[in-house]
């Protein structure tokens, strides 16, 4: 007899033994590597990237570099 995912034997007692769990494959796939996603977001973040560096050259009249060498 089972209850609630427990196994209780017919004087009431509640057994130890384990119980296998339902396999299953995760539908969303796999996420690493070279997918579709990744590189979405590789272009994304290198987008932004470039924008900053061009609005802070633009507001400080220096590049990067010539930021850098001032400290």
């Amino acid at each position: 007899m089972r209850t609630n995912g427990s196994i209780v034997d017919d004087q009431g007692k509640m057994n130890n033994f384990a119980i296998e769990p339902k396999v299953y494959v995760d539908a969303q796939g796999d996420r690493t590597g070279f997918t579709p996603y990744a590189e979405l977001l590789n272009g994304r973040l290198a987008m932004i990237g470039f924008v900053s560096l061009m609005v802070l050259e633009a507001l400080t009249g220096h590049g990067i570099f010539g930021l850098l060498s001032s400290l």
